[in-house]
């Protein structure tokens, strides 16, 4: 039995973490042991790493459209037996046993972090999907009840297979290392991190308030707030929000963090607060944990069911209820050992290898299905 794969978004320049996840799900299905053979397609050639997995390589070059072009005629003229779209839309023309991810529904939660064409592409694009695909993986549960309510996909057709995390992202506990890390982006002292990009659903403008109302004790013990990550669409609002707060010296924007540095800032920080108001999975929430930061989240979408009991929830809207949430977590050392000894544990439901069984569980279900 063939399984296709689209693999061209495993092979970008610059990946976002739908295209992380098309790598490394690729990765991991490759690598386990099973009935199933693999093609994957490409629209330019694979690294190395990819080229030395085991399945045959298809190089389908086309300028545009390459999906609903390319890739359909492939499906057309030589189809595999079952076709996985892990990070796109599938083409046109595919098996009777197509499957394909959905990772959220943010665009109809967020249209202005869209223009309008992207939009209307990306609403067209997953109604495609969410019919003409013989099942459906999501990212969530809260994806999974997103796609039911919002484009009538019966829950049956839908199977949630949490993504993995990145293993080697662990706690660092060399000290001089961490304060090497913070030296570099010019923090000094305790600090609460926000770490992701710049835009409004991560609600950062509610955190920054909420930091400004924080008790006089937390005040006088100088802690600082670090919201680092590249800036996204309406971050200038965020600047004039702490200059009108008077918290120029406390709130810093160091910019995007490198990899290699991700571990030593998440691991020296009082808290990673991340009150998002929408996610599909909340993978941000799992690399905190992993590195032994306590988790202040959101009761919203996906987060509680990602961060399980090794997190404080707190309702996004409530600036109060944010406030007191960092103040616990800061004031409380039971509490933030307890969190960071759960969040350890709440890791362990994550990996690569148990989403490629669940997405390879789904493909046997959508072919006695079908048959």
């Amino acid at each position: 039995m063939l399984i296709g794969i689209d693999a061209s978004r495993a092979v970008t320049a610059y990946p976002t973490g739908t295209e992380i996840y098309s790598l490394r799900l690729t990765e991991a299905l490759l690598a386990l042991e099973s009935a199933f053979r693999f093609r994957l397609y490409f629209r330019t050639p694979p690294p190395k790493g990819l080229k030395d997995l085991k399945a045959e390589m298809r190089v389908i070059p086309f300028p545009r459209m390459w999906t609903h072009v390319r890739l359909s005629w492939e499906m057309a003229f030589h189809p595999p037996d079952v076709l996985f779209v892990p990070a796109h839309v599938l083409p046109v023309f595919h098996p009777r046993v197509s499957l394909v991810t959905v990772h959220d529904l943010g665009y109809l939660e967020y249209p202005r972090a869209h223009p309008w064409r992207q939009r209307l592409y990306l609403d067209l694009s997953t109604r495609w999907n969410a019919r003409a695909a013989a099942h459906i993986l999501a990212d969530s549960e809260a994806t999974k009840s997103d796609l039911v309510t919002r484009y009538s996909t019966p829950p049956g057709r839908i199977t949630v297979a949490y993504p993995g995390r990145d293993e080697s992202l662990t706690r660092e506990r060399d000290l001089d290392r961490i304060e090497a890390v913070k030296s570099r982006y010019g923090i000094t002292g305790d600090y609460f991190l926000y770490l992701g990009t710049l835009q409004p659903r991560k609600n950062l403008a509610r955190i920054i308030t909420a930091f400004a109302a924080l008790g006089l004790g937390i005040q006088q013990r100088d802690i600082s707030l670090v919201l680092a990550g590249k800036r996204g669409w309406l971050y200038d609002d965020l600047f004039t929000l702490v200059r009108r707060s008077g918290l120029e010296k406390r709130v810093m924007f160091p910019g995007y963090i490198a990899e290699g540095d991700k571990a030593a800032l998440l691991s020296g920080a009082v808290a990673f607060v991340f009150p998002s108001l929408y996610e599909g999975f909340g993978l941000p929430v799992l690399e905190a944990q992993a590195c032994g930061c306590p988790v202040i989240t959101s009761t919203a979408t996906s987060l509680p069911e990602v961060a399980g009991d090794a997190a404080l929830l707190v309702d996004p809207y409530d600036i109060d209820a944010i406030a007191n949430g960092m103040e616990r977590v800061a004031d409380d050392p039971g509490l933030r050992e307890a969190l960071i000894e759960r969040g350890l544990i709440n890791t362990r439901r994550f990996s690569w290898r148990r989403c490629a069984q669940a997405v390879l569980s789904a493909v046997e279900q959508s072919m006695r299905s079908v048959v």
